[in-house]
């Protein structure tokens, strides 16, 4: 093998350039480690910021309950024994006071009339002569041309046929209104929600016919616990929608005098009205959810998409002075329109995400932005 003999010079610039070399390598492994170890910054993400408002909200009393007719008449028969010879209405007509709803058979009362009447007749005329006799008699009366026992009993006579003739008269009455009794009148204005009469039937004295919902008023029944019954009274106003959908006003008429001891709720009685251009399909029976207006009171909100909810618990993200957010928990109310309540846990000078809060996380840095003129001007508007 031969020798290789290197001189002094060329074993420093060997040393040197491997040296260099691994200081160069050195410096490259060092830079990735401090690259792997250098945390991430997320980017800001762009939103609008918005002050919580002080308005003024409108407090809800909510309830459930039943729709009703307001009163319900039963139409029934009052003569008896009379087979029904014509129906007029059928359910769901509408009837005003005093119409002809059926007729019934008025042969026989108008022969018993007849009858009546020729009694009258009869009577009318003994009683005539009955008075021609005690007239005479009167005049006879001091000639002793009759005793005083003969006067009396034509007196007596007399008296006794103007009686008969009396009586007869009522009697006359009586079989003229039996006779309009065969007809079945309305005993108020309103809708028919009930028919038993069938034509050919013999009705009896009192049997139902029809029923009547009266003035075709309905009123909503709803039910109230104890603990909320002391803030409504009467006059105060709701609004009511029945499972059809139909859109009611009401007014509180009556609040019931007692609480039922199993559900601890009382009845509240309120009387509807379809609400302009809406639809009158709510019918007696149907089940409807409802809002008693209980007047407004002073409330901070915010937008409804400002509050984020995760985990059960409400979230909005305040804007701090160095352009990160904080998520701070809140406890919301009432909304109204777009807007949210804030109960507690914000501040009244504190500035919140507008929207896209979804999005954020506690301690993220955003960018603000102007809202654009459309949003700023319906702002403005409110």
């Amino acid at each position: 093998m031969k020798k290789i003999n290197l001189r002094p010079a060329a074993v420093t610039a060997i040393a040197v350039a491997g040296l260099a070399a691994a200081i160069g390598l050195y410096s490259m492994m060092g830079s990735s480690a401090a690259e792997q170890e250098k945390p991430l910054v997320r980017p800001a993400l762009t939103v609008t910021a918005v002050a919580p408002r002080q308005v003024s909200m409108p407090v809800k009393l909510a309830a459930n309950g039943n729709i009703a007719a307001w009163q319900e008449a039963i139409v029934g028969a009052e003569a008896a024994g009379l087979r029904l010879t014509q129906v007029h209405v059928g359910v769901g007509d509408s009837v005003r006071k005093g119409q002809v709803l059926a007729t019934l058979g008025g042969d026989t009362l108008r022969a018993e009339v007849a009858q009546s009447r020729a009694s009258l007749a009869e009577a009318e005329a003994a009683a005539a002569d009955a008075a021609n006799n005690a007239q005479r008699a009167r005049t006879l009366q001091g000639t002793g041309a009759l005793s005083a026992s003969q006067i009396n009993q034509y007196l007596t006579a007399e008296k006794t046929a103007q009686a008969r003739v009396e009586a007869a008269r009522a009697l006359v009455q009586a079989q003229q209104v039996r006779l309009t009794q065969a007809q079945v009148y309305a005993p108020d204005s309103g809708i028919i929600s009930a028919r038993t009469a069938t034509v050919g039937a013999v009705v009896g004295n009192g049997a139902e016919l029809f029923r009547l919902i009266r003035q075709g008023r309905l009123e909503w029944r709803a039910e109230v616990t104890s603990a909320e019954l002391g803030r409504i009274t009467t006059g105060t106003t709701a609004q009511v929608t029945a499972a059809s959908g139909a859109r009611l006003a009401g007014r509180v008429r009556m609040i019931g005098p007692t609480v039922d001891p199993q559900t601890r709720s009382a009845l509240v009685y309120v009387d509807l009205a379809p609400l302009p251009g809406t639809a009158a399909s709510a019918r007696a029976g149907m089940f409807a959810r409802g809002e008693f207006d209980l007047g407004s009171t002073p409330a901070v909100t915010v937008p409804q998409a400002a509050v984020v909810v995760r985990d059960g618990f409400s979230y909005v993200y305040r804007i701090n002075p160095d352009s990160r957010v904080s998520q701070v928990k809140v406890q919301t109310g009432r909304l109204m329109g777009d807007q949210l309540e804030i109960v507690s846990g914000l501040a009244a000078d504190a500035r919140v995400v507008a929207a896209g809060a979804g999005f954020l996380n506690d301690g993220d840095m955003v960018r603000l932005v102007e809202p654009p003129p459309a949003v700023a001007a319906s702002g403005a508007k409110r």
